[in-house]
């Protein structure tokens, strides 16, 4: 795949129309010398304007090439970059290594990061409230406006560049797997095999190749839009062991309520507003908790909160300000068909 977007510098003219002729998203190919290092970019815009100076199309490569071209690096931090590459329209730009090979290309037309994070999705569970829709297909298969459930998180994440997603099975695996294996070949699918229900947590004691030192864990019948790279900065800024995505909840209470001290009321409120927040079943965590999970044994996110919060660490909740819905129960299923056109992706 990456060929298609690389040209030798001592290519023709006429080559690299043809190979941007060939790339109507990005429109831009990436130009290397001998070693295969990118030495620089090169559109119809640079040929255009290099006609225009007084090039001639039998012209050498190399005086067309853009050579200040923009680029991020593969392991360091580049939410900074990326953002300001976006606000100024950029197409697209390469990530490469430090030698300054290309490793891949980051196309703004669907690309929105690349966040140093391994993806755990629990798709295992029963989905004993939608029965008789879950009798012969697992939830996470279940579909909503044509498209899987599951699927819409697969996508999100990897909007944000989280290719290594580890998916947990156990009720009708082998549907599961089947439909990972021959989904999108630019994700990185790792099929981990309960044997017994471990719990909404209980999965990752299973795995021991996390590449990351940030893991997300998140249930597979979430249908949200969620910016994944706010809540993966508001991790890192908070420091926090452990970042629950939220969703609020109000209650708004019919009745005045009393402010009393030992039955003596001081003063009342009127048809009170409470506002409170809801476990989303997202979570953001650092990997070294991992090392407290026992191992196969029934564990969940909760329990897992809970260690937290006894070993004195740090539990931060981040509030949802995008679309939330958990399609657990029939009512939601029905919601989310309504719902999912009206869902913003982008």
């Amino acid at each position: 795949m990456l060929n298609k977007k690389l040209i030798n510098i001592k290519a023709s003219v006429i080559d690299v129309l043809k190979k941007i002729d060939s790339l109507p998203s990005i429109q831009t190919v990436f130009v290397v010398d001998e070693f295969e290092k990118v030495v620089g970019t090169i559109t119809d815009g640079d040929i255009r304007r290099g006609l225009i100076k007084g090039l001639v199309i039998e012209d050498s490569l190399e005086k067309f090439v853009f050579e200040d071209f923009q680029y991020i690096e593969q392991g360091k931090n580049n939410f900074d970059k990326l953002k300001q590459f976006r606000e100024r329209k950029l197409k697209a730009v390469p990530l490469l290594t430090e030698e300054g090979k290309l490793v891949k290309v980051i196309d703004f037309n669907f690309a929105k990061s690349i966040l140093p994070v391994d993806a755990v999705i629990m798709a295992g569970g029963l989905g004993s409230r939608l029965r008789p829709l879950t009798n012969n297909t697992p939830k996470p298969l279940l579909k909503v406006g044509g498209k899987e459930i599951i699927s819409y998180n697969f996508d999100r994440l990897l909007q944000y560049g989280i290719t290594r997603q580890y998916v947990s099975v156990n009720y009708l695996a082998n549907q599961i797997e089947e439909f990972c294996n021959n989904y999108n070949d630019n994700i990185n699918f790792r099929m981990i095999k309960e044997t017994e229900f471990l719990g909404t947590a209980g999965a990752l004691s299973l795995i021991d190749d996390f590449h990351n030192d940030t893991i997300l864990l998140m249930n597979s019948d979430i249908l949200t839009n969620i910016d994944y790279e706010d809540f993966y900065k508001s991790f890192l800024e908070k420091n926090a062991d452990i970042m629950v995505a939220s969703i609020p909840y109000q209650v708004n209470l019919p009745y005045a309520i009393f402010e009393e001290e030992d039955r003596v009321v001081n003063s009342f409120k009127e048809k009170p507003n409470f506002t409170y927040y809801a476990n989303a079943g997202i979570y953001m965590i650092k990997k070294e908790l991992l090392n407290n999970i026992p191992q196969e044994e029934v564990y969940n996110a909760t329990d897992l909160m809970e260690d937290v919060i006894k070993n004195k660490g740090k539990l931060i909740h981040y509030p949802i300000r995008q679309y939330w819905l958990d399609v657990g129960k029939h009512e939601d299923f029905e919601k989310a068909q309504k719902d999912i056109a009206h869902i913003k992706w982008d």
